[in-house]
């Protein structure tokens, strides 16, 4: 078992806060628990200094993918083969990156989110910006803004059902 990151890699504490449950899966996938153990300790030292480029959506996934291909690697260095069954469960990791499709996508939804939360009044789009972006309490918001918590509740309860309705709407007009 690998120890506790002290660099605070959210991958790799991912990794070992669910070790017993990728090495299983891992170990299906190759056939071998010794397999899958071994690639997993490289995939947990390659992870040193690594930083990924962007979030990673799915932790699991991603960390599976990159231990089965150490897997296969080392295999192929010791002059393995694949097997179809060890093929066909590699191409059904799901894979992370976002296509360019999906990135064009989400793209045009920040923008519209953006043109969208223009049309809130100040104080609501204030309110939902300081909860979303700056991650402030409720009492916090109520404190900067010289209002109640209660206020703050209804407000950002309003703010976020005018943008999920727009949203809804723009989507069902194009």
């Amino acid at each position: 078992m690998v120890e506790k990151p002290r660099d605070g890699s959210p991958l790799r504490a991912y990794l070992i806060d669910r070790y017993g449950d990728l090495k299983a899966r891992l170990a299906r996938r190759l056939g071998s628990s010794d397999w899958a153990e071994d690639a997993l300790q490289d995939t947990y030292l390659r992870l040193d200094g690594y930083e990924a480029v962007g979030q990673v959506r799915n932790p699991g996934a991603y960390l599976l993918r990159a231990a089965f291909n150490i897997a296969l690697n080392q295999r192929r260095s010791d002059g393995w083969r694949l097997s179809t069954k060890e093929t066909d469960s590699l191409m059904h990791i799901a894979d992370d990156a976002p296509d360019a499709l999906r990135m064009i996508e989400g793209r045009a939804d920040i923008e519209r989110l953006k043109s969208i939360m223009a049309e809130l009044p100040p104080r609501a789009r204030n309110i939902l910006l300081a909860v979303r972006l700056d991650g402030l309490s409720r009492a916090q918001i109520a404190e900067r803004f010289g209002i109640s918590v209660s206020m703050v509740e209804k407000e950002l309860r309003r703010a976020q059902e005018f943008c999920n309705d727009r949203f809804r709407q723009d989507r069902a007009e194009t």
